[in-house]
């Protein structure tokens, strides 16, 4: 077992350098991935060891870089695509939602289209819409798009590298407050199928389900629940398309009591699609109604009011007490 301490910045970059050095059809592609290494510095010093043929600076034109790397896909190549933000990801939507989710479907299964794209999403950072924005939901309603997102360093390394083998686009959602959080990395185990929730902390009275950057405030807000007595199971959705139903309804037959956040808008979100399934596959088991915590329905606020908007532990613990209310 091989382990090292990163960050979940150096974890990707350290992924990518892998997926380039074992796979010569692999380049990376994005706008001042280049020389800067990205505006995070997530791709740095990648150019100067693989070169600008594998490690290309784009043109300012999202909707160029994904519909290259479609057509460079169909022809063998491996493109792994960043978005500088999440906002910045519109301009390419037509051509992600109807070209690259469908090919293989239009071709009659002839042509793959094996892009990965890599998105820095949520808020936290005190930047302004476009630059803290959670469009998953959006991209998850698109059938032929599998989309996961890490939590953790280690999900960071290796999520990246196996988006890097699968025959499908994959989109990355990466959550960038959490960019520099330190954790262990074991670069020899892989931890098995991306699409797998995980149960990162058990509990008894309650389950609070997050993913990305809201798995370390489900994580705070179970310790604090602890200190005043409750027993708070939290679920790291991991996989946003497919979700891994299985995992999320045995835990809410276990504990009887369901919260699911994310930083998204509530109306339309990932949590209401959770809530639903889950209610059919549990609804004997329910002590009461699965509530959601997240954004409110509206563009992404100043950062001077972030604070207000965002989930945190306070929100998880009264959407919490609530449940045992009913």
């Amino acid at each position: 077992m091989a382990t090292t301490t990163m960050t979940i910045a150096k974890a990707i970059n350290a992924g990518l350098r892998t997926v380039l050095e074992t796979n010569e059809k692999s380049l990376v592609m994005g706008e001042d991935v280049g020389a800067l290494g990205g505006v995070y510095r997530i791709t740095e010093g990648l150019q100067k060891d693989f070169g600008k043929s594998r490690v290309i600076d784009s043109p300012l034109a999202e909707s160029a870089i994904i519909g290259t790397a479609i057509g460079m896909a169909i022809r063998g190549y491996r493109p792994l695509c960043e978005i500088q933000f999440d906002g910045f990801i519109f301009p390419a939507f037509d051509q992600i939602t109807t070209q690259l989710a469908k090919y293989r479907s239009r071709s009659g299964g002839k042509f793959g289209t094996p892009v990965v794209i890599r998105v820095p999403y949520g808020g936290g950072i005190g930047s302004i819409e476009h630059h803290s924005e959670s469009p998953e939901a959006l991209f998850a309603h698109t059938a032929g798009l599998r989309i996961i997102t890490p939590s953790n360093p280690n999900d960071a390394y290796w999520m990246i590298q196996q988006a890097a083998v699968s025959e499908d686009p994959v989109l990355v959602f990466e959550p960038k407050r959490r960019y520099w959080v330190k954790g262990e990395v074991d670069t020899e185990q892989d931890p098995g199928s991306p699409h797998k929730a995980k149960v990162v902390r058990e509990g008894t009275d309650a389950t609070i389900v997050a993913y990305g950057p809201l798995v370390a405030t489900a994580l705070a807000a179970a310790q604090a629940a602890e200190e005043e007595g409750r027993s708070i199971e939290v679920v790291d959705l991991r996989s946003i398309s497919p979700i891994d139903f299985d995992t999320v309804t045995a835990s809410a037959q276990k504990t009887g009591r369901v919260v699911v956040t994310h930083e998204a808008p509530v109306f339309a979100g990932i949590g209401g699609e959770i809530a639903a399934r889950v209610t059919e596959r549990a609804f004997l088991s329910l002590e009461a109604p699965i509530l959601r915590v997240g954004g409110f329905h509206m563009p992404y606020p100043v950062a001077k009011v972030e604070e207000e908007y965002l989930p945190d532990v306070d929100k998880l613990l009264t959407a919490v007490d609530r449940t045992f209310t009913y």
